[in-house]
């Protein structure tokens, strides 16, 4: 399997890491603003569809198309792009129904599960350390999401604990994803990884059209979307390919334990993008809630780099992988 050449530029890394994360919170805000007018399984398929050009133009000027192209694990490929698309999908659902920094809040529970499944399917042995970073985080997690889980009587309360629960539900799945594409490194480029995250989102996605047909819901119906939806639809798309990319190469110039932490830039970028576009304010248990979760994040990142050291001592010169 061909390997990336990498070069040690931490200003570049940290850039190109900040410029993804920013992208992708504007891809969030753009979906969230055509929420009200197509279906989450549109969305996905728009998303993913669009930023299969931008993703084939990298390949090529990098020389990997063939990479790409091939896989070696077709299989692994689908299931990750079921697992991902599924993910992709409650987020954008959850979106319409809550505040861009609820939501981002929320998705900061990915690294907790994947510490939790990285035990049970991986045979990781997890130590006190990371135990108490899982526990913290999901402290955090559930101060979030507590004003949803009462009880409420009108019907937007009631939207709003749905949308909690599928933005937690697609944290879950995330972390499948972070654990399946461990696996898939080992036998596939990550050009491959990349592309057909994309093909198999693309398809999937377009498999919700025909539930609209037997489940009359705006949540599956699909709709001719009008110009100007559509052309937010389009611009998400390249959008999210352009973040793709640019958090993908951000790791030829930077380690993934350094450029790990800036993943939390997101809260800033969350709540400025929503009180702009949405006039949506942070709430206090969303502020404390995110903190703990970031907090047991970067306890997290923090015991990763020093198993990391540990490994490279007995092991030396083994490759580096990253995910897309």
């Amino acid at each position: 399997m061909a390997q990336d050449l990498t070069q040690h530029r931490p200003g570049r890394a940290i850039a190109l890491k900040l410029c993804a994360v920013f992208l992708f919170m504007v891809m969030a805000a753009i979906i969230k603003s055509v929420s009200d007018d197509v279906p989450p399984g549109e969305a996905v398929f728009f998303r993913s569809l669009c930023a299969m050009p931008i993703i084939l133009l990298w390949l090529w000027q990098r020389g990997q198309l063939r990479q790409g192209l091939i896989p070696s694990n077709l299989m692994g490929h689908v299931w990750r792009g079921l697992f991902g698309t599924t993910a992709m999908g409650l987020t954008f659902a959850g979106l319409g129904l809550l505040p861009l920094p609820e939501v981002t809040a929320i998705g900061y529970a990915s690294p907790m599960f994947a510490v939790i499944f990285a035990a049970m399917f991986l045979g990781e042995r997890v130590r006190l350390i990371r135990l108490s970073a899982v526990a913290l985080g999901l402290i955090g997690v559930m101060i979030v999401m507590a004003p949803r889980l009462s009880v409420g009587a009108d019907e937007m309360s009631q939207a709003a604990t749905l949308g909690a629960i599928m933005v937690l539900i697609a944290s879950i799945l995330r972390a499948l994803v972070q654990i399946h594409v461990r696996r898939l490194v080992m036998t596939d480029h990550t050009a491959a990884i990349v592309f057909y995250f994309s093909a198999t989102a693309t398809c999937l996605a377009l498999l919700s059209a025909p539930i609209g047909l037997v489940v009359d819901h705006p949540s599956f119906v699909w709709l001719w979307p009008q110009p100007s939806v559509l052309m937010w639809l389009i611009s998400a798309g390249l959008v999210g390919g352009v973040a793709q990319i640019m958090v993908t190469a951000s790791y030829r110039f930077g380690g993934a334990s350094m450029l790990a932490p800036f993943d939390y830039a997101s809260m800033i970028f969350a709540s400025i993008i929503g009180y702009v576009a949405f006039d949506e304010v942070p709430t206090g248990p969303i502020i404390l809630g995110a903190s703990l979760v970031i907090a047991g994040g970067i306890l997290i990142i923090w015991r990763e780099r020093q198993l990391g050291l540990d490994r490279s001592k007995s092991k030396p010169n083994m490759p580096p992988s990253g995910t897309p």
